[in-house]
Formats: C-alpha cells, structure tokens, sequence
C-alpha cells in the first residue's frame, strides 16, 4: 500500500523516465546533439514566461505548446527551433523591460540569468564539434536539472509536478549524452 501511495505522489518522476524512454538510443551524436541543444531552450523559456505571467498553472500547457512548436518547426524545416525560442525569450524579456517587471521582479531577473546561461550553453552546443558540443550540452541539461531541484524545494515559479518531472528529464538526457545511451 505504501509503495501504490508512493507511485501515486511520484507521477511525474514516473512520467519522466517513460518520457525519455523515448529518446534512448537517440541517433548519430552530431544529430543528437542539434537536437536536444535546440530543445534545451524550452525549459528555462518556459521558466521565464512563467515567471513574466506569474501564472504557475500556465506550466503545463507551456510545456505542451512548447513541444507542438518544435515538432512543426522540425516538420516544415524552415527555421530551427532553437531560433524561434531565442527570438521568444528576447521578446519576453523586451516586454518585461518596458513594463517595469524586470526591474521590479528577482524572480523574472533570475529567470533572464537562466535564460541567457542555458541559452549560452545550447549555443555552445550548436557551434562546438559534435564531439565536444555534446558534454556541453550535456552541462546544460544536467545544470537545468540541478535548475528545477532547486525551484522545487523553493516551491518557487512552476508548478511543483513540473520542476519534478523536468529535473529528472533533464539528468536522464544529461546521462544519455554522456555514454551516447
């Protein structure tokens, strides 16, 4: 009984290790790479959103159209996805900027810190050999991860369910980038 109430309350953390499932044995490392360095951008987007609307319930479904805009990006092969979340990440900050909120917000500042650090690092990842690019990358993950921990214990930003189930997303594909899983 205790370990139904344990799964119960675990459902993100459950969801995460059937999410990345998925993504094992994710393909040639220089495609790995481009892939997850332009979809490392999600997360701390996401984040900084969250924090510029200060609507946690807005989590989720962020998640949920932040992932419909990366597979019709990726289906239409016009432009990465990586260049429409940096576009949207300098427009929320722009926004946050002329409304004052920025200035007035740590939690946005700190959300813009992230963004502009893990942004930083997928860049890195997307110019680097593919060799090297991928434990940068890999840094990016595994430190989003160490991200939403964090945001978890501070009960701070996303919704708790969220932070639970991206942390270990982002150690998983950390790992997988790492031995190349």
């Amino acid at each position: 009984m205790k370990t139904l109430i344990w799964l119960r309350n675990r459902w993100p953390t459950a969801l995460a290790l059937g999410a990345t499932a998925l993504t094992f044995g994710g393909g040639e490392s220089g495609e790995m790479v481009t892939s997850f360095a332009g979809t490392l951008l999600i997360l701390p987007l996401l984040y900084l959103v969250v924090a510029k609307l200060k609507r946690r319930e807005a989590t989720w479904p962020g998640l949920l159209a932040g992932i419909v805009l990366v597979f019709v990006l990726r289906f239409l092969d016009v432009i990465e996805p990586a260049v429409v979340y940096s576009g949207l990440a300098l427009v929320v900050l722009i926004w946050g900027a002329v409304d004052g909120h920025l200035r007035a917000s740590g939690e946005l500042r700190l959300q813009a810190l992230g963004m502009l650090g893990f942004g930083a690092l997928a860049l890195a990842g997307l110019i680097l050999d593919p060799d090297v690019g991928r434990y940068v990358v890999a840094a990016g993950w595994f430190l989003h991860g160490v991200w939403d921990f964090v945001h978890l214990k501070r009960d701070k930003v996303v919704a708790r369910s969220f932070a639970e189930w991206c942390g270990v997303v982002d150690v998983v594909i950390a790992a997988e980038l790492v031995f190349k899983l």
